[in-house]
């Protein structure tokens, strides 16, 4: 296929950005707050979490394993996403070993704003590392077919407003900045497009349908690692009620919603 910057390259590229600023959108929850507090932390991260490990085993993992099973079995598949998942588990638990946990350096009120601060850090990485091969698909599923890809893009944006959420509200509690939280969710919602950019220019001829596989598997497996190891656990530490929980089921809910509606 030879690709050219026309009308169809264009649109594909708008298409991306429109799905990438929905995230944007859903950063806007912090200028509803009139300031940061426990609560709100701990729904906002528990959110995070319910959404990262309803979205990783429920849609990113099945990704994975359909993008394995051209030419194998759907046994050998299953074998490869799995340990896609468990790679990406491993992956971020030596990440996790190489930055220094803040409790261990510090304490009191300058140890949570650091602790919270390297979550919503954490958080927002994992996210951009999700973003950027759905950028990469939406961008080449709008070149083959544009009605596809703008399907594509739209449940892409659905769930990208709880994920801009996710992104805010701890870097909004760690800072303090409405602005800073809203700036950070602009630059994860980048990845997008940028990954659009990338596969254009770059990529495209080398990735197949096993490559995404296996990062799509990857990106699951560190984003249910982050969730249980950072985001969960935290939630609950600042927790005075039942936010935990509430905040995890409405994640999880939130993404379920916008999935059931591009089916």
């Amino acid at each position: 296929m030879s690709w050219s910057v026309d009308s169809t390259v264009l649109m594909a590229m708008g298409v991306c950005i429109a799905a990438a600023l929905s995230t944007v959108l859903g950063s806007l929850s912090v200028l509803v707050t009139k300031q940061p507090s426990p609560r709100l932390l701990a729904f906002g991260l528990a959110f995070a979490g319910g959404a990262m490990v309803y979205i990783s085993l429920v849609e990113i993992f099945w990704k994975a394993e359909a993008g394995f099973a051209g030419g194998v079995t759907a046994r050998t598949a299953y074998v490869y996403a799995t340990l896609a998942f468990f790679s990406g588990v491993l992956m971020l638990a030596m990440i996790d070993r190489l930055i220094p946990n803040p409790h261990a350096l510090m304490s009191s009120a300058a140890t949570d704003s650091h602790h919270i601060r390297r979550v919503g850090v954490l958080a927002a990485l994992a996210i951009t590392a999700h973003n950027l091969p759905e950028g990469l698909a939406t961008f080449l599923a709008t070149l083959d077919n544009p009605a596809v890809g703008i399907s594509l893009a739209a449940a892409i944006a659905v769930h990208n407003i709880p994920e801009g959420v996710s992104i805010a509200i701890p870097i909004y509690y760690a800072t303090g900045s409405r602005r800073t939280a809203i700036v950070a969710t602009c630059l994860s919602a980048l990845a997008e497009p940028v990954g659009a950019l990338i596969g254009y220019l770059l990529l495209a001829p080398f990735l197949t349908p096993a490559v995404f596989a296996w990062v799509f598997g990857a990106i699951a497996g560190a984003m249910v690692f982050l969730a249980l190891d950072e985001l969960l656990p935290t939630a609950k530490r600042y927790a005075q009620g039942h936010e935990t929980v509430y905040g995890m089921v409405i994640g999880m809910a939130a993404i379920a919603v916008s999935l059931m509606l591009f089916k």
